[in-house]
């Protein structure tokens, strides 16, 4: 796979609804282009030729590109169409229009360092800072109000799914991640006592709201594109800083040419944090990987934060945190990126509900929490003035997680001030401030089938997320440094512990710095230095022949076969349930 060789001609393979032609024609396209041939019966007419919708990423952009973000446009094209479209030398790179998925009451206390008076009392809430939801939708909640219950801190709102109109959110999932995000938590209180309060991480930042899911939770790739160029429009008119992306799908080819990591690394550049999910397959173990090697696009790019899912335990206190089975771990697929960044809560996280017509809402509505869950006064919905915009749901999954990281970058911007942050930054501190209190391993049981998590660097990235350690951090990445995440590579013959290395870009701001240290730092005979994440030595949780030879062999055609979650999306039915 190292050195992969694409024919010259096309390559048949057989179905049972006709031919399926694959296109291999040299490495500007994808392995996924894929053409369906009907054929066609005896006395009959021959079919028209068979098309694929493709994004045709370019080396210098032409007028009419309808993904100027990326100098792309979006095509129908069949394979003849395809074949003389790639001997023009201003096309770059050509990939399938793919299908993009979805991927707090004691989780924001858990992030602030284990203390709800600490995330109550911070003076920090994302005042003033814009944060882009690109999800489902985020439909009207009072905990996205301002503190007066009054205004809606929604400043911006516009649809990109294709054939509708609407910015609601149908499906579910974007106003329980913007509720992580930015809730105030006001909803609770419908002029009741109160015993709960669920409060996002940033919760006087303004939203904007990019609807690119639709009531199933999937979207295409070019429309997840159009939403981050928006975003990067609208950066200065609305302050957008951080973008949340709690969505994803498999990894088909290097982050250099994947168009999805192609938008998010411009819109990182245009100064904006970019968080992605790390994806929900760690359970995975059909190839014998033990959930390895299954981050997602767009968590697979360098530049982005990627998040992984945590439990806490239903407690405030990071002590017994463990790691939910479900996030999934790195290196990335074909270019071993180390991945996810790092980890925050995500597993059974109260947040605000959509509506209880939502997709997620019908799917899971035994998990719809209760007004007695959060008041001592027995009062039914239906006595109160109004319960449009309110409610909450609990949903688990690693696009629970992203939006915690992503709300505390907001505070981490809003710190600092006139003064202003790079991104890299912003990342940089995130990872060095990380907490590693997580245990060396724990155990899991998930409907019936338990199982052991080795949490090495590929499980948990740089350690848990601790918003107030990130706060009290002052280290900047120098100009023109970027905070790549470095890639992973297998130096022994034989499969072992011991076994991975990792490399760093010239240019990144961990290269030849103490940030990242010279010394192993994984295990528990690790001890993590003032500014030390990992170093060049890594202890690998998984050192079976089989496990080396899925991740690390050329047999293994990653991204080809491999789909993220149920059916493409970042959320298997399973997941949704989270860890019992």
């Amino acid at each position: 796979m190292k050195n992969r060789a694409w024919a010259s001609n096309f390559a048949l393979l057989v179905a049972s609804a006709g031919c399926l032609l694959q296109a291999q024609i040299n490495d500007k396209v994808a392995p996924d282009v894929i053409f369906r041939e009907m054929s066609s019966l005896p006395g009959q007419a021959p079919p028209p030729p068979a098309t694929a919708n493709v994004i045709v990423q370019l080396n210098t952009n032409l007028a009419g590109s309808n993904l100027g973000l990326i100098q792309a446009y979006t095509r129908t094209v069949t394979s003849r169409e395809l074949q003389q479209l790639v001997q023009d030398p201003n096309v770059k790179y050509v990939s399938r229009d793919r299908s993009v998925g979805a991927n707090l009451e004691y989780a924001t206390p858990t992030v602030f360092g284990g203390s709800s008076l600490a995330a109550a009392s911070s003076p920090w809430k994302g005042r003033g800072i814009g944060i882009a939801v690109i999800d489902s939708g985020v439909n009207p909640h009072e905990d996205l109000k301002d503190g007066n219950c009054g205004v809606s801190r929604i400043v911006y709102e516009e649809n990109f799914v294709p054939g509708e109109s609407t910015t609601r959110d149908l499906y579910g999932h974007g106003t329980h991640v913007a509720g992580i995000l930015a809730g105030n938590g006001l909803c609770s209180d419908r002029g009741l006592p109160r015993t709960r309060r669920f409060t996002g991480v940033a919760p006087q930042a303004h939203l904007i709201n990019l609807r690119v899911l639709n009531a199933q939770g999937s979207a295409l790739d070019s429309t997840v594109i159009r939403a981050i160029d928006r975003a990067v429009r609208l950066r200065n008119t609305h302050n957008i800083r951080v973008i949340n992306l709690s969505l994803g799908r498999g990894i088909f080819e290097s982050y250099k040419n994947d168009p999805l990591c192609q938008a998010v690394e411009r819109a990182w550049a245009a100064g904006i944090v970019v968080v992605v999910a790390a994806g929900n397959r760690g359970r995975e173990n059909t190839a014998g990987n033990n959930g390895y090697g299954t981050i997602g696009s767009p968590g697979n790019d360098p530049f982005v934060i990627t998040v992984g899912a945590t439990r806490d335990m239903s407690s405030v206190g990071r002590h017994d945190d463990v790691m939910a089975s479900y996030s999934s771990k790195g290196p990335t697929t074909i270019d071993w990126i180390a991945k996810p960044d790092l980890v925050a809560p995500g597993n059974s996280i109260i947040a605000p509900l959509a509506g209880a017509s939502t997709t997620l809402a019908r799917e899971n509505a035994k998990d719809i929490t209760p007004l007695s869950y959060y008041t001592p006064v027995p009062v039914a919905w239906a006595a109160l003035p109004s319960t449009s915009g309110n409610g909450y749901l609990k949903l688990s999954g690693t696009s629970m997680a992203t939006p915690m990281v992503a709300g505390a970058a907001a505070l981490l911007i809003e710190k600092a001030g006139m003064a202003g942050i790079t991104p890299d930054t912003v990342k940089a501190r995130l990872m060095k401030s990380a907490a590693k209190t997580l245990p060396a391993s724990s155990t899991f049981l998930q409907n019936g089938v338990s199982g052991t998590i080795q949490n090495d660097m590929f499980t948990i990235g740089a350690g848990a997320l601790d918003v107030v350690a990130a706060l009290n951090n002052a280290d900047t990445a120098p100009a023109g440094k970027r905070a790549l995440s470095p890639q992973a590579v297998y130096t022994c013959q034989k499969p072992g512990r011991n076994c991975v290395a990792i490399t760093h870009s010239p240019g990144s701001v961990f290269a030849g710095s103490s940030v990242w240290g010279n010394r192993p730092v994984w295990g528990g005979s690790v001890l993590w230095g003032d500014s030390v994440l990992w170093g060049d030595s890594v202890v690998w949780g998984d050192a079976s022949q089989k496990g080396f030879s899925v991740l690390w062999g050329d047999s293994i055609a990653w991204g080809v076969s491999v789909l993220w979650g149920d059916g493409g999306g970042l959320f298997p039915t399973s997941v949704l349930d989270g860890d019992r």
